[in-house]
Formats: structure tokens, C-alpha cells, sequence
């Protein structure tokens, strides 16, 4: 009595298919950077077809299963403008799913709960450098659908790439995050050292040492600069123009004032800056001594004249 009817409806309406799967890079036209910065995907345009007679759930969120690896993971749907048995989608998400170019991958649609808490734990110590990383985070995932446990979603903010493991999510395995309260949380990065924790003592040391070292450099940065302007040549070139500072010596310098650096506690030291005396010239080598060469003639003697005859 009840033949044909379908005591299941929601299997009915699903949507599933195989097609081949390409980067983004290999997607005609000029560059997409809006599809390789989000979780979506594109599709042909008769996915759409399908799924509009199926009147599937919205918003539209897909399964893609690489059947050879037993890897899988969620996603939603861009556009629907590829070509037909082709669809693209991130480099991070073909990573995810070990595919490689023009393999086949399984495409199934699914309804996933709203989620309500995320775990990341970012692949670099990098992603410390970031004053507000749950700010940006905020805004990076307005690019993506949904989030599934295991996945390392690539992020880019600041022309940088930053790589988050999905470590957990609630309440399932794979989650929507279109229109959700979600919290979040971040584990440690890989690779991260925890700072050295410094005794009170090591501590007192290194202030001073930075003090020093401060009031070093405002010392150097008094000393004169012999030659430090620019010349000019007559003709209008600007070759071999540009200066060549000569710092003078600091020790041939004499400063009033100058810190003793070398100063320990409970030690007065008293400094006294003295010229350094000057070698001892030879005064018999300074001495002038006029005319003590020897003379020459231009005629020749008479002996000598004789002796040529």
C-alpha cells in the first residue's frame, strides 16, 4: 500500500557527485586570491541545476572525500562557474585531502550544526607577532563555511600565510561557522620555546648592562664627523660627491664627565685623563744647517784640460 513512498525524504535530497579536482591557480581568467584565502569552493553551473531541484538546505555546505587516502573535510561553494567535470578549490584544502591535479574527489552535500567552540594551534611561532590574533582570526574565517577537526586552514593577513591545526570543535566533528557565537582558543605554536625565567639578581645585571650599553651608544653619537657635508664639482657631475665620514678616535678624545663604565659596587675609583706623551724628536735631525752642500763648476780645471792634451 505504501510502495514508492519514501519513509527517508533527507536522502532523497542529497547531492553527491565526482569530478576533478584543480587548484585555483589553474582556474581561467585573472587571478582569484578571494578563493585561495577562504574555505569555498567553485562548481559547474550544473551542480546548481541539481541542487535547486533538490531543494537542498542553505547555506550550501559540501563533503569532498579523496576515497584513495581516506582523507576527507567540509567546505561551502563559491560560484558555479567552472568547467564542466572540473571544480577548484584551495591549495591548502588539496594538502588537506593529498590530492594532486585532475584527481578524482567525491562531492556530497551535508547539513552541519552551528559551532560553538574552535581550538587552533598555529604551525609557526610566527603567528605571535600578531598584536590581535583573535581579531584576525575573526575576519580571516568570514572567508569560510565551515571548520572540521584535523584541518590546517591557511589564513593570510599582512602579505604573510599563516598555517592553524583545527585541534577541536564543538559540537561535532565538523562544524558551520556561517552566523554562530563561537569561541575561541589557541594552543602553543609548534616550535615555541618558553622564555627563560631570569632570577632577581640576573635580572639587576641585565638592566645595568642595558644602561651601559645606552649610555655607550649617546656617547658615540657625540663625537665629531670629520668631512660629513657633500661636495659639489664645478661642471655639475655628482661623481665622487658623496662623503665619506671619518669618525675620530675616542680615546685620542677628551671628554669631561665620562662615565667610568667599569664601576662595581663598594669600589671608588678615581679617573684622570692624561695626554699621552709625544716621542721624543731628535733635535739634530730638526736642526737647519744652511749651506752645507757641495759646490759644483761648470769649467774644467786646468790640470784636467793638460791632461786631456
Amino acid at each position: 500500500m505504501f510502495t514508492g513512498f519514501d519513509m527517508h525524504p533527507a536522502f532523497s535530497r542529497r547531492f553527491k557527485t565526482q569530478l576533478k579536482c584543480f587548484s585555483v591557480s589553474f582556474l581561467p581568467g585573472p587571478e582569484r586570491p578571494d578563493v585561495e584565502e577562504g574555505g569555498k569552493i567553485i562548481l559547474p553551473p550544473t551542480a546548481l541545476e541539481l541542487l535547486s531541484r533538490l531543494h537542498i538546505e542553505y547555506p550550501m555546505l559540501f563533503k569532498l572525500t579523496n576515497r584513495h587516502k581516506s582523507r576527507s573535510t567540509n567546505c561551502g561553494v563559491l560560484e558555479f562557474i567552472s568547467e564542466e567535470g572540473k571544480c577548484f578549490i584551495p591549495h591548502w584544502m588539496m594538502k588537506n585531502l593529498l590530492l594532486e591535479e585532475g584527481e578524482i574527489v567525491d562531492i556530497e552535500s551535508v547539513s552541519l550544526q552551528s559551532a560553538t567552540f574552535a581550538k587552533f594551534q598555529p604551525q609557526s611561532p610566527d603567528f605571535l607577532d600578531i598584536t590581535n590574533p583573535k581579531a584576525v582570526l575573526e575576519n580571516c574565517l568570514r572567508n569560510f563555511s565551515c571548520l572540521t577537526k584535523g584541518d590546517v586552514i591557511a589564513i593570510h593577513y599582512n602579505e604573510r600565510i599563516y598555517e592553524l591545526l583545527v585541534m577541536h570543535v564543538l559540537p561535532g566533528e565538523a562544524v558551520s561557522i556561517i552566523q554562530c557565537d563561537m569561541n575561541v582558543d589557541f594552543e602553543k605554536p609548534i616550535g615555541y620555546v618558553e622564555p627563560q625565567q631570569l632570577t632577581k639578581p640576573e635580572k639587576d645585571v641585565l638592566k645595568e648592562q642595558e644602561r651601559i650599553d645606552a649610555i655607550k651608544e649617546e656617547e658615540e653619537a657625540k663625537l665629531f664627523r670629520v668631512f660629513h657635508g657633500r661636495g659639489n664639482r664645478l661642471d655639475g657631475e655628482k661623481k665622487n660627491t658623496e662623503p665619506a665620514p671619518k669618525l675620530m678616535d675616542a680615546s685620542k678624545l677628551i671628554t669631561k664627565g665620562m662615565p667610568n663604565y667599569d664601576y662595581k659596587p663598594g669600589k671608588l675609583t678615581f679617573i684622570r685623563l692624561v695626554r699621552e706623551k709625544e716621542e721624543d724628536v731628535n733635535e739634530e735631525e730638526e736642526k737647519f744647517t744652511p749651506f752645507t752642500g757641495g759646490g759644483v763648476t761648470i769649467r774644467e780645471t786646468r790640470k784636467k784640460a793638460s791632461k786631456k792634451k
